[in-house]
């Protein structure tokens, strides 16, 4: 089983729930983050004030998939969430070790 988090521009969620929908992926948390990274923030004026937004609004999403899935969520995950800019974000894939549904008790693949 496989852990995947993806960091993506908040507009591209629906684009990114639907192409996992697709798949069969059942569950999906999603967190609005904020950060960074090649990109380090831009200038914004406010006021007639120049100032540095360092942390730029993003979406993390997480999904638990069997090792069979992985290799199309991310694909699936890198072409709906792809604007071909700067700071379209980033997929990391970890090992899940266990997995527990807390109300029936049912284990690992049985609990995806």
């Amino acid at each position: 089983m496989k852990m995947i988090m993806a960091i993506i521009k908040p507009f591209k969620l629906d684009d990114v729930r639907e192409a996992l929908a697709e798949l069969g992926v059942t569950g999906i948390t999603v967190t609005e983050v904020k950060g960074f990274g090649r990109q380090k923030g831009h200038t914004e004026l406010y006021r007639g004030a120049e100032y540095v937004v360092d942390f730029l609004p993003k979406i993390k999403v997480e999904i638990a998939v069997a090792d069979d899935q992985c290799d199309r969520a991310v694909e699936s995950i890198m072409q709906a969430a792809n604007t071909n800019k700067i700071g379209d974000g980033k997929i990391f894939v970890y090992q899940l070790d266990r997995v527990v549904r807390i109300r029936t008790g049912e284990l690992d693949g049985d609990a995806l």
